[in-house]
């Protein structure tokens, strides 16, 4: 696998050098892949689409967003496209003003990722802000993706303990947050999709969404 995914960076990074597409030109004269040793710096292979695409992520300067190369495999490693990705963060999020944190984490026996109790700081620097309410996150999958994928990860997650997340939900008020975070290239930011067996399954835990959506990078010229 491993060798695989060299391969598919090879051919990533040789789109970086060539910049055949003029996406990647585009982007490129106004931002800067980060480094690592001397090498543009990965994000992720991904390597899960059923077709067999293969995405590379790269990590860009000061930014949360990736550049997104995406190749074919089959019949053999072609780069078809270049474009970038928001940086997405998709979790399950439940707060309480009533229940610790230790509480609320006893409510299901998935493992949280994070989370406060009612009465902290808001950070170290303030003496006197506090959060309202106990609040804690699962969020399984924090890596580079797309949005459609990190929330049907989420929901597998989530459903390994449907008994718990219904607890969360009626005593905590449980919901799927999205924090998405979009280059401003030209501000078309495009959209997030929810398909109809995401919305099932969603519909079946009886999980609300919310989105928080921001911009950032420099406006290409």
């Amino acid at each position: 696998m491993h060798n695989t995914h060299d391969l598919f960076i090879q051919y990533a990074n040789n789109e970086i050098v060539s910049k055949t597409f003029g996406f990647t030109e585009q982007l490129l004269k106004i931002h800067q892949i980060e480094q690592r040793n001397g090498k543009p710096k990965i994000a992720r292979v991904d390597t899960d689409k059923p077709d067999g695409t293969a995405i590379v992520y790269y990590h860009i300067v000061d930014q949360t967003f990736y550049l997104a190369i995406y190749i074919d495999t089959i019949p053999e490693p072609m780069v078809r496209a270049v474009t970038t990705e928001p940086y997405h963060s998709v979790y399950l999020r439940a707060d309480s003003e009533t229940l610790s944190l230790s509480e609320l984490g006893k409510l299901s026996v998935l493992p949280a990722t994070g989370g406060r109790n009612i009465g902290e700081k808001k950070s170290k620097t303030s003496e006197t802000a506090t959060w309202k309410a106990s609040t804690i996150f699962f969020e399984p999958n924090t890596e580079a993706d797309e949005f459609e994928d990190k929330l049907e990860k989420l929901l597998s997650f989530l459903e390994g303990d449907k008994a718990g997340v219904n607890r969360l939900v009626i005593e905590a008020g449980a919901y799927v947050q999205v924090f998405s975070s979009f280059h401003n290239g030209n501000t078309m930011l495009g959209g997030h999709h929810i398909n109809k067996d995401l919305l099932k399954r969603m519909a079946k835990l009886n999980l609300a969404i919310d989105f928080d959506i921001s911009v950032e990078g420099i406006s290409y010229t």
